[in-house]
């Protein structure tokens, strides 16, 4: 498995296709992303004609100047060598290069670019034909179950039972942006419990909320989507955070990260003994009191500092008993103001 620390996240920003085809964009993502602290951002790999027909269905006309799906994916994919020059810019800039395939021929190119793991998007998981080649490299697979049951990820965990030691299980939901009644925190903790492997989350709310609170649930692998703004024109825009939310998040989970590394002993308040004392209360009369008068609970009030008598916990020990001398008021209750 991974040689990252066991206490650290590690945190993914996915460009996927917000830059919608422009060489000039996604180096500029490249550029803004790094100075946020992520580990690894993310790309997608699509070749036209390797994954896709003039049949496929989904968002077919969700752009101006794409007839089909295939004519989008053709628009936005990137040859080889350019990929080569895109990991180049990430290592030169300290990111991982990260990225999912979606054909045998993207998986090939990316091996042959020494990627040192492999995302797996949800609609791949029974992709077993790719799967097998990357299971064959030795590399890591990480495997988002978005559009997955658990009989699915069985089907996939068997297929793969030769790298179990390799793979990193996601929870995501396939749903841009993703409502929060269908984050699915609950599901980190079932895949943990079922499959005892690592598990990470992928989040497409467009929030940073999910994502730090998995991070409270144990996950060590955090992604999600980029883009420089909202407003922008892309199928994840919805689902995605901006360059200055992805810095908030790394703060956020690096903070989350030192917490969740220190248990507080809860018995330990030996650094509060001065504290407590200043902001301890002792009793008091709250108006002047006579000499032989027997105290009562309308006579008592609670003065700081602690340690100038009786405490305001022991307030009981001091009712019906006799006062020695005359006390004005709000003066504190000493013991030896007190008749036996």
């Amino acid at each position: 498995m991974t040689s990252e620390s066991e206490n650290r996240v590690f945190i993914t920003a996915e460009v996927a296709q917000a830059h919608d085809g422009s060489l000039g964009i996604l180096h500029s993502y490249i550029d803004a992303i790094a100075p946020t602290g992520v580990d690894a951002i993310k790309f997608q790999v699509h070749i036209a004609e390797a994954e896709s027909s003039p049949d496929e269905p989904f968002r077919v006309h969700f752009s101006c100047q794409d007839k089909t799906r295939q004519d989008y994916w053709r628009r936005v994919s990137f040859s080889r060598e350019q990929w080569a020059r895109i990991k180049k810019h990430c290592e030169e800039v300290g990111l991982e290069f990260l990225a999912s395939p979606f054909s045998i021929q993207a998986a090939q190119w990316l091996a042959s670019l020494s990627v040192k793991r492999f995302k797996i998007a949800s609609g791949e998981i029974d992709n077993f034909l790719m799967l097998d080649f990357i299971r064959r490299t030795g590399k890591e697979i990480w495997i988002s179950t978005g559009m997955s049951s658990f009989s699915d990820i069985d089907r996939t965990l068997e297929f793969l039972h030769d790298s179990l030691d390799r793979i990193v299980l996601f929870q995501c939901t396939t749903a841009y942006p993703t409502d929060p009644t269908e984050i699915g925190l609950n599901v980190i903790t079932e895949l943990q419990q079922r499959y005892g492997l690592p598990v990470g989350f992928s989040d497409h709310s467009g929030t940073l909320w999910p994502s730090l609170a998995a991070v409270v649930t144990g996950v060590r692998y955090v992604e999600s989507h980029l883009v420089f703004d909202k407003r922008m024109f892309g199928p994840d825009t919805a689902g995605s955070l901006t360059v200055d939310q992805f810095t908030e998040l790394v703060k956020g989970i690096r903070f989350l990260e030192q917490a969740l590394a220190h248990p507080v002993d809860k018995n330990d308040t030996a650094r509060f003994t001065e504290l407590r004392t200043m902001f301890g209360k002792s009793l008091a009369v709250r108006h002047p009191v006579n000499a032989g008068h027997r105290l009562t609970i309308q006579d008592l009030e609670t003065k700081k500092p602690a340690g100038k008598g009786v405490s305001a916990g022991q307030y009981t020990s001091v009712l019906g008993r006799a006062i020695r001398c005359d006390l004005p008021a709000y003066s504190f209750i000493r013991g030896d103001d007190l008749c036996e």
